[in-house]
Order: structure tokens, then sequence, then C-alpha cells
């Protein structure tokens, strides 16, 4: 897969389109790719997603953005898993933020892009003021001679699947919903990094991950499945949060104890799939307070496993 920062100047080839955050690829974002990828195919164009980078609403209001379902890098490996082939990445900023619907389609879709085809999703709008909407796009394309599509909302039961949807699943400890709206478990990557070992004092050696540039979207105690250290998944418990028993950290970190696993891990690059919440995050009284809760954890966590065996 093509990424390319920003947009070019003039088209070197045409594309057929769509747009938008894609936070997470849930199975409605995937329903709307898999249409683009068909259409791309029957067009005889590239299936290109234009994307941006930091999400508006961390722009407008990054106090009160919401958490982040992936990281830039898990969007694009997500995005071509599902037979995306070009990426645009645009950075929002007061310079885009500021761009009217007309320069945005003129300058970007038509010009930069070269635009044969654009699939959108029923709610997205676009330029300053959000402006533009599907109706601006159809009066666009007859000018321009490009055609344009809306993708319905995809809908599992009465619930209607949406980045919001799988937030709010997530933060509510509901991660087999969570795991039903993005059609996988939901996950987190990132490199080991070495920490104050207190685990291992502990008996409960962790592989430590921290969170740069990320509020996570859910926080506790989790039944975990490792990948990375070896072929295959490996079972274990994870905690999401500050560690406010020994010393609450400035942002939250990933704390995973892997079963049955011996081995260094530091700088080793690890994707953890929550599997099923077991607890809140808490504080304690007492280090061995910890340290036995931590031993209960672990039991329950493979109590789990017993019963939902993996597949890898």
């Amino acid at each position: 897969m093509q990424v390319t920062r920003g947009i070019p100047e003039n088209a070197k080839q045409p594309s057929v389109l769509t747009i938008g955050n894609f936070d997470g690829v849930h199975r409605g974002h995937q329903a709307l790719l898999r249409q683009l990828v068909e259409r791309a195919h029957s067009v005889g164009a590239p299936a290109t997603v234009l994307t941006f980078e930091p999400h508006p609403r961390e722009y407008f209001a990054p106090a009160h953005a919401p958490a982040r379902l992936a990281s830039l890098r898990e969007k694009l490996m997500l995005l071509a898993a599902n037979g995306v082939e070009c990426v645009h990445v645009v950075r929002f900023n007061a310079h885009f933020a500021s761009l009217s619907a007309e320069r945005f389609v003129d300058d970007m879709l038509v010009r930069g892009l070269g635009v044969r085809h654009v699939i959108i999703g029923d709610d997205f709008r676009f330029g300053a003021g959000r402006r533009g909407d599907f109706a601006f796009l159809q009066q666009a394309a007859v000018t321009h001679g490009f055609s344009v599509e809306a993708m319905d909302t995809v809908e599992l039961g009465d619930s209607r699947i949406s980045s919001s949807a799988v937030r709010d699943a997530l933060a509510g400890g509901d991660v087999a919903l969570a795991t039903h709206y993005l059609g996988r478990p939901y996950s987190i990557a990132g490199r080991v990094s070495s920490g104050q070992r207190l685990g291992r004092t502990l008996g409960f050696p962790t592989a430590n991950i921290m969170m740069k540039h990320r509020k996570p979207p859910l926080s506790g105690v989790f039944a975990v499945c490792i990948e990375g250290l070896r072929p295959g998944l490996i079972e274990g418990v994870a905690n999401v949060g500050v560690r406010p028993t020994v010393g609450a950290t400035p942002r939250p970190i990933l704390e995973t104890h892997v079963f049955d696993w011996s081995g260094n891990c530091y700088g080793a690059h690890l994707r953890i799939h929550f599997m099923h919440k077991l607890r809140d995050e808490m504080r304690f009284e007492s280090i061995d307070a910890l340290s036995h809760q931590i031993g209960k954890d672990i039991q329950h966590a493979r109590d789990w496993f017993a019963i939902n065996p993996i597949e890898d």
C-alpha cells in the first residue's frame, strides 16, 4: 500500500476515493472499504483513502477529544488489510480547516487526486463550517465529471456501528460488544520498554508498553492474548492504568503478564488483544494486598481461557 503525506498538486493517476477518519476500522468501515475496492476494480483505478491527522476533534478541542481506537500506524495497517491501495494522510491544521467546500473538491479531489468515483458515509461533512455534504458532492460531480455514492450506516441488530459505539463499549468494560462491532478483539500495539521491574519483584514480571500520544479508550484489568513473542498467541493478563498503589504514572501504561513465559522481551513489538475485562483498576492498602490480587487476577484469567480457548 502506498502512503502519501498530503495531496499532490496534480494527480498522476485517477482514483476511486473514500474520505474519513476510519478510527478503529470497525465493521461499518470494513463494509465501506469492500464497496470501495469492488468499485475500484471495476473502474480500473486504485482504491484510495483520504484521511486526517490529527483527528479534527483533536485539533478543535484537544481537551475534549475522544480516545483514539488506533494510532496512525495501526490504522494504516488495518486499511492495507482491507485492500486499500493508496492512502493520503492530510494534516488537519488551520489552513485545512479554513478550506471551503468548493476548494476542497476543486483543489484536492479533482486536481490533486483525479477522482473518478467517490464513496462517503451518509453523515460525512467537509469544508469550512462543515458546509459540504452528499448533496454538495452530487452537484460537484455533475460539474467535474465524476460519480458519487453514499454508504448507508451499518447496523447490527438495533445498534448503529460507529467509532463512538466502540469507545462506549470499551469504556463500559463490555469487551465482547466492542469485539462484535470491530469484527475482531480490540488491541493495542507497541514496543516493550524497561520499567521499574516491580512486577518481577512481586513475582509477576510484566512487559510494559508506554502508550505515547494516546488516551486509551479502556482501563482496568483484562484477560488478554499476546502477539509477537513467538508464532501464534499467548495468554496473559494486562492492566491499563496509572498504577495508583505504587505511585501513579503521569499517563496510562499497559502492563502485561505473559503466562508461562520467561524470556526477555525488552524491545519487542507486541500486540495485546483484549478478550475479557476482569475488574477495574483500584488502589490497594499495601504491596502485599496488590500482590494477592494479582494472583487472583491471573487465576480468573486462566479460568476464563479454560472456558474460552483461543484460536491462533
